[in-house]
C-alpha cells in the first residue's frame, strides 16, 4: 500500500496513516487503502488494534481539501459516504482498537479518532471540528459522534464556532482517555493493547458489541443484547479455562481464543 503501513507485535497490529508531508490528511486513495487494511487484519491472531499517523506533528489533519474544494453536491454526498463507510467498519470491527493521537487531530482526523473504542493523544495534540469555517459541515460522522461522547452542549459548541481544543482540554471533556508525552504515546498504546490481548478474546468482543449495540437502543432491549452475548461465552474453551483457572486459585496460562 501506498498510504498505510502494518506492523504486527504479537497479538497487537498497529495500523499507520503514513502521508506525513500532507499531514496524513485524508483523501479517496486513503481511505480505500484503510478499508482494505482493515480487511487484511487477521483476527485469528490480533485481539487489539492501534489506530496512529506518521510523524510527530500530525495523526490526521483532516480530509485532503484539495480533492473536496471542487465537487459537486453528489459527488460531495458520495464523498461523504465513503469516509462514513470505512469510518463504521472502524468502530464496529470486531476487536477493541486504540487511537494514538500524535498531533494534529482536527475535520477527519478527529472523526477517525472518535470511531476508535479509546483515544490516547500525546502533549501537541490538537482536536476539532473547523469544517463551518470552510462552508460545509462535518461529513464523517463528527456531528452525531462527538455529541455521543462529550455531549450534546459542548459537541455544539466545539462543532458551531470551529475551535480547536488541546489535548488536556480534550482530556477534561472526555475526548480523550490520557495525554502522554510524544515518546510515551505508542508504548502506553501498545501497553494497554497488550493488556486488552491477555484477556479471553471471545469475552473482549462480545463486550464490545454489547456496548455499542445497547447504546443504540433503550434500556430494556440493552440487557438482553447482553444477556444473549453474556450467554454466547459460555461452553468457550477460554470461559472453561477462565473458570477453571480461578477455581484452581491460579492465573490461565493463556487463553486459546476458542
Amino acid at each position: 500500500m501506498e498510504f498505510i503501513t502494518y506492523e504486527q507485535q504479537g497479538f497487537v497490529g498497529i495500523l499507520t496513516i503514513n502521508r506525513p508531508k500532507a499531514l496524513n490528511a485524508l483523501n479517496s486513495n486513503v481511505l480505500k487503502e484503510i478499508d482494505a487494511a482493515l480487511d487484511a487484519v487477521d483476527l485469528e491472531t490480533t485481539r487489539c488494534l492501534i489506530l496512529t499517523g506518521a510523524g510527530e506533528k500530525s495523526f490526521v489533519a483532516g480530509a485532503d481539501i484539495g480533492e473536496m474544494s471542487t465537487l459537486t453536491k453528489a459527488e460531495g454526498e458520495a464523498f461523504g459516504k465513503i469516509g462514513n463507510d470505512v469510518f463504521r467498519k472502524l468502530e464496529v470491527f470486531p476487536i477493541p482498537v486504540i487511537a494514538a493521537i500524535n498531533g494534529f487531530a482536527l475535520g477527519g482526523g478527529c472523526e477517525i479518532a472518535m470511531s476508535c473504542d479509546i483515544r490516547l493523544c500525546s502533549d501537541n495534540a490538537l482536536f476539532g471540528q473547523p469544517e463551518v469555517g470552510l462552508g460545509i459541515t462535518p461529513g464523517f460522522g463528527g456531528t452525531q459522534r462527538l455529541a455521543r461522547i462529550v455531549g450534546v452542549g459542548k459537541a455544539k459548541e466545539l462543532i458551531y464556532t470551529a475551535f480547536n481544543i488541546k489535548a488536556d482540554e480534550a482530556y477534561r471533556i472526555g475526548l480523550v482517555n490520557a495525554v502522554y508525552t510524544q515518546e510515551e504515546l505508542l508504548p502506553s498504546a501498545i501497553k494497554m493493547a497488550e493488556k486488552i490481548s491477555k484477556n479471553a478474546p471471545i469475552a473482549v468482543r462480545a463486550c464490545k458489541k454489547a456496548i455499542n449495540d445497547g447504546l443504540q437502543t433503550d434500556m430494556d432491549a440493552a440487557i438482553v443484547i447482553e444477556e444473549k452475548l453474556f450467554g454466547s461465552c459460555f461452553e468457550t474453551q477460554d470461559q472453561i479455562d477462565g473458570m477453571t483457572a480461578f477455581l484452581e486459585k491460579r492465573k490461565v496460562d493463556g487463553f486459546q481464543n476458542k
